[in-house]
C-alpha cells in the first residue's frame, strides 16, 4: 500500500518539492520581494469604482450630453458652511466668495464655474454650494485630484468641502490604502495568536501568516502591471484580495501544516512531506477550484466592478493554492523536525498526540451521534429563523454615503441635502437629438409637446428645458436667452437636455417606475436617451438583479461538479451545497438587520439607508460559496479517508469530526478575524462584506459544519456513498466501495 501511494501524483510532487526545496524556496523569495515593491503602488492607479454600466442608455446619454453640450461628467461640488451661521447667499457675500474663489477659475483644467442652480430649501442660508466643471475627464481629473484639491481657496469664515462624484472616487482610493494598513495591523497579529494557540510552536505558526502575506504581495504585484497597462479595475480591489489572500493562504497552509505535522510523528521527513501534499495537497486543490468557481460566477453580471473583483480574488486564490502546494512544502522540507522548535507556552498541552483527537472532539461526537435527528431538525430550524430578516431585504445604490461623514465628500454631501432640494439635484435627465436646431421654431414646439406630455405622467413635480423659455415659437431664440441656454449647457446645435424632477427620491419605486415609463414610451421626431442619477442607478440595478439568476445556477452547478469529482457522491456535494445556502441564508438576515434596519449600525458606525448595497448579496454569495467549501472539503477528505479503513460510517463521521474539529475552528476563527478587521474600515462595502463574511464563516463552522453536517451523516447512513450503478466507472480506486456499500451501515 504505501509503494502504491509514494507513486501518486500528489505524493511524486511531495517528493519533487522536497529535492529542490531550496530552488522553489529561493525563486518564491525573488517573486515575494519583486512584486512585493510595486504591490504598494497598486491602490494609487485605481480609481474608478467601476459602477458604470457599460452601453445602458444612461451612460450613452452622459456621452451624448458631453460631446455635444460640453455637460463635463467630471465636475466638483465646492459646498461652503459659515462657520458662524452668516448668510452666504446675500449679495454681498456672493460677491465676496465669487471674488476669492476667482484662482480656481483661472486653473487652465476649469471649463467653468457657477453658484448651484438647485433650488434651495428654506432656513438653510449658511450653506452655499458652487459647481465646478472640468475640461478633463474624469480617469484624467482623478490622477491630479490632490493639485485640484490644492487649488481650491479657502474662503474667508468658512469651512470647505469638496464633494461630488470625483470627490467621492477619491476619497474611496484614500480610503482604500488606510483601510488596508488597518485592517492587516489588527487581522496578521490576530492571526498569528490564533495559529500560536493551534500549533503551540513558532515555527509552525509563522509559516500560515508567511503565505498569507505572500500571496497577497505577489497578486497586487501582478495587478500593478496590469493597472498600469490600462486595465480597468476597481478601486474596491485592494481591499478584496487583501481579505482573501489573507484568509485563504492562511487557511490553505493551516490546512498543510497541521498534516504535516500529524504525519511527522509516524513517518520520515520526506515520507511525511508527501502523505501531506497527496491528502491535505490534494484537498486544498479542490477547496481552491470552488472559491475561484464562485469568484468566476461574477463575471456574468455586466459591470465592471464584478469583473474587476472576479480577476483580482481568483488570482490571489490561484496564487494562494500554487504558493500552498510549492513554497509551502519547499518550506516545510527545509525546516523538517524543527517544525517543533520554539514551543509557546501559551498552548494548552494536548493530550496523548494521537490522531484520534483531543477528548473534548471525541465527545462532541459522541453526543451528536446519540441524537442527530434532534440536532438536524433544530439547527435548520434555527438557521430559517436567522434568515427571516432577509426575506424583506431592499436593495439600493448609495452614493457619498460609502465613505463615513470624516470625510469632505461625505460631509460635504451631507451639507448639500440640508441646504438644496436634492431631488431636483438629481433630476432625470432626458437628452435629445432633433431633427433640426434647437432654435428652430419646429424643434421649440416639439420639445415643448413632449414636456407636456412628461408633465401629465404620475410622479412628476415638474419638467425643465431651454423650451420653457420661450413663449412664442415664432419669435425665435434672443441674444441674452441664447446667452443664457449656452451657460447653462441647456442646448446647443442639434441637441438639448430636458430635466424631470421627481417628486419622490431617486430611488423611490415610483420614481424608478418614472424612469421605465419615459424609456417605454419615446416622443416622435428625436431620439432620446434618459439619463441622470435616478437612470444610471437603475441601469445598474438592473444589471445586477439579472445577473443574479445565472450567477446562482453556474456557482451551484460548478461547486456540485467539484464536489462530486472530489469524492464521487451523489449526495454529499448536494448535502454540502444545501448546507451553504442555509448558512449564507442566516447571514444575510444579520446584513440586512444591520445594515438596512440599523440594529447595531453605531457598532460598526454605518450610515444605514434604509436598503442593503445591491453588490452585497451577489458578492457575499460568490465569496463565502467557495470559501465555505474548504471547511467542507477538509472535513470530508478525512471521513472519506476515515471510510476507506473503518468501512463504518458512523465511525468514520466521528473520526472526521475528531481529526478536523479543532483544525476547522480555527481556520475560521483565522477567517474571521481577518475578514472582521473589516468591519471597522470606512468604507461601507468592505464592511458589510466583512460582516457577512464573518457571521457565514461562524454559523458555518458553529452550526453548520459541527453540528449539522454529522448529524446528516449518520441519519443518511450508506445513502452518503451511494453512485448509481451507470456511474461506477467514475469510482475512484483509493474511494470508497460504493458498489460493496450495502454491506456495512
Amino acid at each position: 500500500m504505501r509503494k502504491r501511494q509514494s507513486i501518486a501524483p500528489s505524493g511524486q510532487w511531495g517528493s519533487i518539492i522536497f529535492r529542490y526545496r531550496w530552488a522553489v524556496a529561493i525563486a518564491w523569495v525573488f517573486f515575494i520581494v519583486v512584486l512585493g515593491m510595486f504591490a504598494f503602488r497598486t491602490p494609487s492607479l485605481l480609481q474608478d469604482s467601476g459602477f458604470t454600466p457599460t452601453g445602458s442608455q444612461s451612460e450613452r446619454g452622459i456621452a451624448f450630453l458631453e460631446e455635444k453640450l460640453g455637460m463635463s461628467a467630471a465636475s466638483l461640488d465646492i459646498v461652503l458652511q459659515s462657520r458662524e451661521g452668516k448668510n452666504l447667499t446675500v449679495s454681498g457675500e456672493q460677491a465676496r466668495i465669487w471674488e476669492e474663489l476667482a484662482p480656481l477659475r483661472q486653473q487652465p483644467y476649469v471649463q467653468d464655474m457657477y453658484a448651484s442652480m438647485v433650488t434651495r430649501n428654506a432656513g438653510e442660508d449658511s450653506i452655499i454650494s458652487y459647481t465646478v466643471l472640468l475640461n478633463e475627464t474624469a480617469s484624467e481629473a482623478l490622477r491630479h485630484f490632490d493639485e485640484i484639491k490644492a487649488a481650491v481657496p479657502r474662503i474667508r469664515g468658512t469651512d470647505t468641502y469638496i464633494s461630488g462624484n470625483l470627490a467621492v472616487y477619491h476619497d474611496m482610493s484614500t480610503a482604500v490604502r488606510h483601510d488596508i494598513v488597518r485592517a492587516e495591523s489588527f487581522g496578521i497579529p490576530a492571526a498569528l495568536l490564533i495559529l500560536l494557540l493551534l500549533f503551540g510552536t513558532l515555527p509552525a505558526a509563522l509559516l500560515p501568516v508567511v503565505i498569507g502575506i505572500g500571496s497577497v504581495a505577489v497578486t497586487m504585484g501582478g495587478l500593478y502591471f496590469a493597472a498600469a497597462q490600462g486595465a480597468a479595475l476597481s478601486n474596491f480591489l485592494p481591499n478584496m484580495v487583501t481579505m482573501l489572500g489573507l484568509a485563504v493562504g492562511i487557511d490553505y497552509a493551516l490546512f498543510m501544516v497541521s498534516r504535516f505535522r500529524e504525519e511527522l510523528a509516524e513517518r520520515p521527513v520526506e515520507e511525511a512531506l508527501a502523505a501531506a501534499c497527496r491528502t491535505a495537497g490534494r484537498s486544498v486543490l479542490y477547496s481552491g477550484a470552488a472559491v475561484m468557481a464562485g469568484l468566476l460566477a461574477l463575471c456574468l453580471v455586466d459591470l465592471p466592478v464584478f469583473r474587476s473583483l472576479a480577476l483580482g480574488g481568483m488570482l490571489v486564490v490561484l496564487v494562494s493554492v500554487i504558493a500552498a502546494s510549492t513554497l509551502l512544502p519547499a518550506l516545510l522540507a527545509i525546516l523538517g523536525r524543527r517544525i517543533f522548535a520554539l514551543p509557546v507556552r501559551i498552548r494548552r498541552k494536548a493530550d496523548d498526540g494521537s490522531r484520534t483527537g483531543s477528548q473534548a472532539w471525541v465527545r462532541i461526537s459522541e453526543w451528536i451521534m446519540a441524537r442527530p435527528g434532534l440536532i438536524a431538525i433544530g439547527v435548520t430550524a434555527a438557521l430559517l429563523a436567522a434568515m427571516l430578516p432577509a426575506i424583506h431585504m431592499k436593495l439600493g445604490i448609495p452614493s457619498a454615503e460609502v465613505l463615513p461623514p470624516t470625510y469632505g465628500s461625505r460631509y460635504g454631501a451631507e451639507l448639500m441635502k440640508k441646504a438644496y432640494d436634492m431631488k431636483e439635484a438629481n433630476s432625470i435627465m432626458i437628452a435629445a437629438e432633433l431633427n433640426e436646431p434647437y432654435e428652430d421654431s419646429r424643434s421649440v414646439r416639439l420639445v415643448k409637446s413632449y414636456m407636456s406630455m412628461l408633465e401629465d405622467l404620475p410622479g412628476v413635480r415638474r419638467v425643465e428645458s431651454y423650451a420653457g423659455y420661450i413663449k412664442d415659437e415664432a419669435d425665435g431664440v434672443s441674444p441674452e436667452l441664447r446667452s443664457e441656454i449656452a451657460k447653462r449647457h441647456a442646448a446647443k446645435g442639434n441637441a438639448a437636455v430636458i430635466a424631470v424632477v421627481p417628486e419622490n427620491g431617486e430611488n423611490a419605486p415610483a420614481t424608478v417606475k418614472l424612469v421605465r415609463e419615459i424609456r417605454m414610451n419615446p416622443p416622435e421626431g428625436m431620439n432620446i436617451y434618459v439619463t441622470g442619477s435616478p437612470a444610471y442607478k437603475l441601469d445598474i440595478m438592473d444589471r445586477i438583479q439579472n445577473g443574479i439568476p445565472y450567477v446562482l445556477a453556474i456557482v451551484l452547478l460548478l461547486t456540485y461538479i467539484i464536489l462530486f469529482a472530489a469524492f464521487r457522491s451523489v449526495l454529499l456535494p448536494l448535502k454540502a451545497v444545501a448546507m451553504n445556502l442555509l448558512s449564507l441564508g442566516a447571514s444575510f438576515g444579520l446584513v440586512t438587520l444591520v445594515f438596512q434596519l440599523g440594529y447595531g449600525a453605531g457598532l460598526l458606525h454605518v450610515t444605514y439607508t434604509g436598503s442593503v448595497f445591491a453588490v452585497l448579496p451577489i458578492l457575499i454569495f460568490c465569496v463565502v460559496f467557495g470559501i465555505s467549501m474548504d471547511y467542507e472539503v477538509m472535513m470530508l477528505s478525512r471521513i472519506v479517508e476515515a471510510y476507506k479503513k473503518e468501512r463504518n460510517n458512523e465511525r468514520s463521521t466521528a473520526i472526521g469530526l475528531q481529526r478536523t474539529g479543532g483544525m476547522i475552528t480555527g481556520a475560521a476563527l483565522i477567517l474571521a478575524v481577518v475578514a472582521g478587521a473589516f468591519m471597522f474600515t470606512d468604507n461601507e462595502l468592505m464592511k458589510a462584506l466583512g460582516l457577512g463574511l464573518t457571521a457565514s464563516v461562524l454559523i458555518d463552522v458553529t452550526v453548520v459544519r459541527i453540528l449539522l453536517v454529522p448529524s446528516l451523516m449518520k441519519l443518511l447512513g450508506k445513502a452518503n456513498w451511494w453512485l448509481p450503478g451507470w456511474l461506477s466507472f467514475l469510482a475512484r480506486k483509493d474511494g470508497p466501495d460504493v458498489r460493496s456499500e450495502g454491506s456495512q451501515p
